[in-house]
C-alpha cells in the first residue's frame, strides 16, 4: 500500500490583467496573485476561498495545513492530486481585516474568466465563502449541498467543507472524504 507524502504542486503564473488588479483593497495587502496550482490542463477543478501561505520567512515555499489536509482527503478518496487544477476565489492571500464583498466581487470575474479559459468538466468547492459566491446566495452552505452533484456555469459542482475547518475539527474528516469519493467517482464517469 502507497503510503501519503503531500507535494508542492507546480504553481501557474497569474495573467498579466490579473497580475497588475487593483480592484480591491487586497492589492495593497498582497506580496503577489496566486492563480492557480497543480495541473493547467486538467479537467478537475478545484476552487478554494483564497491562497493560504506558501512561503516560510526564508522565502522557501512549504505546504499550508490547507492544502495538506486537501491532499491528505484527495489521497484517502482516490483521487490523484496530479489529475487535478487547484485555484482560488481571491487571488490574493489576506494579511489583515479587508472588505470581504468588494474583494469577492472584484475577483470572481477574474474566476470566471480563468474558468471558461480552462474548460474543465467537473468542479469542486470547499467552503462557504465559496458556495455563497458562486451561488449569489449568503443563505446557503456547504452542510445543505454536501453530497449531491449541483451545476454552475454550466458544469457540475460538489461540495465540502473548507480543508481548514476540517484540520480544526478531524471529526469533519470522514465526510470530506465521502465528498472528494464522489468526486473520485464522477471523475472516473465523465473523464473515461
Amino acid at each position: 500500500m502507497a503510503i501519503f507524502t503531500p507535494s508542492i504542486l507546480p504553481e501557474e503564473k497569474a495573467p498579466s490583467h490579473a497580475a497588475g488588479c487593483r480592484l480591491c483593497e487586497l492589492a495593497d495587502q498582497r506580496q503577489r496573485v496566486v492563480w492557480g496550482e497543480g495541473d493547467p490542463k486538467a479537467k478537475i477543478v478545484l476552487i478554494l476561498d483564497n491562497p493560504g501561505a506558501r512561503e516560510n520567512r526564508e522565502g522557501d515555499p512549504f505546504l499550508c495545513g490547507t492544502r495538506e489536509t486537501l491532499q491528505a482527503g484527495l489521497y484517502e478518496a482516490g483521487v490523484d492530486i496530479r489529475s487535478v487544477y487547484v485555484t482560488y476565489l481571491l487571488k490574493c492571500r489576506p494579511v489583515r481585516a479587508y472588505d470581504k464583498p468588494a474583494a469577492r466581487a472584484a475577483c470572481f470575474p477574474h474566476l470566471k474568466a480563468q474558468l471558461g479559459a480552462k474548460n474543465p468538466q467537473i468542479l469542486f468547492g470547499f467552503g462557504n465563502t465559496v458556495v455563497q459566491t458562486l451561488f449569489a446566495d449568503e443563505e446557503k452552505d456547504v452542510k445543505g449541498l454536501r453530497g449531491g452533484w449541483h451545476t454552475v456555469m454550466g458544469l457540475p459542482i460538489a461540495f465540502s467543507y473548507h480543508p481548514l475547518a476540517v484540520r480544526r475539527r478531524p471529526v469533519l474528516m470522514k465526510y470530506f472524504i465521502e465528498d472528494l469519493s464522489l468526486l473520485a467517482i464522477k471523475s472516473e464517469e465523465l473523464l473515461e
